[in-house]
């Protein structure tokens, strides 16, 4: 069972909470007061509505459904980004057409993307009350600000990096990396700034639920100069070639 917080953060991180299904909404909330560092500030159950919301309470981060009435979840996204950027963790189904809409999402700038059917398939919301909770408390820590447009500078703690595995003369057979909460937008960032000519294979495992990795390997080939794609039984590494693991 699910606890409520049991004594007052002064200062808590203050959390919007937007989904269209009021079970989902009283759900989130739940997770939410369940860690005493983290406070649900409202709730909305639209986009019209949410974007008031944001507007009026300003809250440190929105947790937003992809799928809504009046105005839908990316639309919220994108207007939020360009106008008052703040982080932003998606609710997104598991389906084909859901993992492709996270992936939109990420490119627009949402910090993560979280399946909601592992709470609805079998009406346990305890299981993604962990990634919940890190999402929430790591996108603060990000310190996400400005807007989210492919075309901004690359960050400067990226580029040293990027310049590093690009030209480094040792000996360097393999790049690898591992990445979990916020993964997806940092390999944007990352990917994005290789070269077409870039001379090194390179390998990732994201953690992401299954059937997501695959949208999301083709979204990162659409605005990448390598080729990005998911990764096969039997691969053969190639310079240039970044292989994404599948998610099981």
């Amino acid at each position: 069972m699910i606890k409520t917080q049991s004594s007052t953060n002064p200062n808590p991180i203050r959390v919007l909470v937007v989904d269209d299904s009021a079970f989902m909404r009283t759900a989130i909330t739940r997770i939410i007061h369940s860690d005493p560092q983290l406070k649900v500030v409202g709730t909305a159950l639209n986009g019209i509505d949410a974007l008031e919301k944001i507007a009026a309470l300003d809250p440190d981060v929105v947790t937003l459904d992809i799928e809504m009435p009046r105005l839908d979840g990316l639309s919220v996204l994108r207007r939020v980004m360009q106008e008052n950027p703040r982080p932003i963790i998606m609710i997104s189904s598991l389906s084909q057409e859901g993992a492709e809409s996270s992936i939109e999402a990420f490119e627009l700038g949402a910090f993560e993307c979280i399946p909601k059917e592992l709470s609805y398939v079998s009406l346990d919301i305890i299981k993604i009350r962990e990634l919940l909770v890190e999402s929430i408390k790591a996108a603060v820590e990000s310190g996400i600000k400005g807007s989210a447009k492919l075309a901004q500078p690359l960050p400067t703690h990226i580029a040293p990096v990027v310049s590093l595995i690009s030209h480094s003369g040792s000996p360097i057979s393999l790049v690898a990396i591992g990445s979990s909460t916020g993964g997806p937008k940092a390999l944007q960032e990352v990917l994005t700034a290789l070269p077409a000519d870039f001379h090194l294979p390179v390998v990732i495992v994201q953690h992401m639920p299954a059937g997501f990795t695959g949208p999301f390997a083709t979204r990162l080939n659409s605005i990448c100069k390598v080729r990005v794609k998911e990764a096969e039984q039997g691969e053969i590494l190639e310079p240039g070639t970044v292989l994404i693991g599948p998610a099981t």
